[in-house]
């Protein structure tokens, strides 16, 4: 995987994150989501270099090889804030001041954080098979309930660790003939690891919480993005039975908003690389 990519950790105030980058051109930051690491776009990440860029991979604080503080009581170590702060220093410890950008699923979030909280250093951004926590959490309904039901099992203490820690294997499922061997061997080994497993939880922890009421905060103040957004989704997953468009959740946060879906399942970077990797080469283009 990532042939002739450089594998580092880059050290940012109290947070040591794994990640993977190369290329020349303007850069554009990818960002996994639950319970993938940044390998899950070993086949996304080649062909945006070859189309010019500079493309940066890392692991999500907490999440593969990525290290973060311990769990705090109020969630707030494990926030999409901390996480987007993390990755807004590796950018510009590499040289990046402003940059395009794209979160899958949980990584999604964290996106939308830093193009909040940065509106600066992001020129455009792509939200895959995502919308708001604030969003989801006001169209609460019996299937969303029912479909996406670990979202308040995780926020539970200690239980999941218990749960997941028992049998790793079984909780987390995954194809090593549609994930490749080596991406899903490492997300095997993180997986594995309780450590990474608890820093999994608390990122749904925070959502309910921290995340959750900087969202409504900005809602109230008016907050919008400044850049170019696209929304992709998977149509083998469940985001449009949930929500009709998925576009439309987001035209409360964005003017120049716009997407279409992708013929696959959930894990959209490993399941149809070729048409996510033209849908992202053509917009961090425009």
């Amino acid at each position: 995987m990532f042939d002739n990519f450089v594998a580092e950790h880059r050290q940012v105030d109290d947070a040591s994150i794994f990640v993977r980058h190369a290329g020349e051109g303007p850069p554009v930051l990818l960002l996994h989501g639950h319970p993938r690491t940044s390998a899950t776009w070993h086949r996304v990440a080649p062909q945006l270099v070859r189309r010019g860029f500079t493309v940066v991979c890392p692991d999500l604080r907490g999440y593969g090889r990525s290290r973060g503080p311990a769990p705090t009581a109020d969630h707030s170590a494990h926030s999409k804030r901390a996480v987007a702060n993390d990755l807004v220093a590796v950018m510009r410890s590499l040289g990046h001041e402003r940059f395009a950008l794209a979160g899958h699923d949980r990584g999604s979030y964290v996106a939308f954080r830093l193009a909040l909280d940065h509106p600066d250093a992001v020129s455009r951004v792509a939200f895959l098979d995502g919308v708001p926590l604030t969003e989801h959490l006001a169209r609460i309904s019996v299937q969303f309930a029912t479909q996406w039901w670990h979202w308040f099992f995780f926020a539970q203490p200690d239980i999941p660790e218990r749960v997941i820690n028992a049998d790793p294997d079984s909780w987390y499922h995954g194809d090593p003939l549609s994930m490749g061997q080596e991406n899903y061997d490492e997300w095997r080994q993180a997986t594995r690891n309780p450590a990474v497993v608890r820093a999994m939880l608390e990122d749904y922890r925070a959502g309910l919480t921290v995340d959750r009421q900087a969202e409504e905060a900005d809602r109230a103040a008016g907050a919008r993005l400044r850049c170019p957004a696209l929304i992709l989704w998977s149509l083998r997953d469940d985001l449009e039975d949930l929500y009709g468009d998925p576009v439309a959740p987001w035209a409360c946060w964005a003017d120049d908003v716009h997407g279409h879906g992708i013929d696959s399942g959930h894990h959209m970077a490993e399941e149809a690389p070729d048409a996510l990797a033209t849908s992202l080469g053509d917009f961090f283009s425009g």
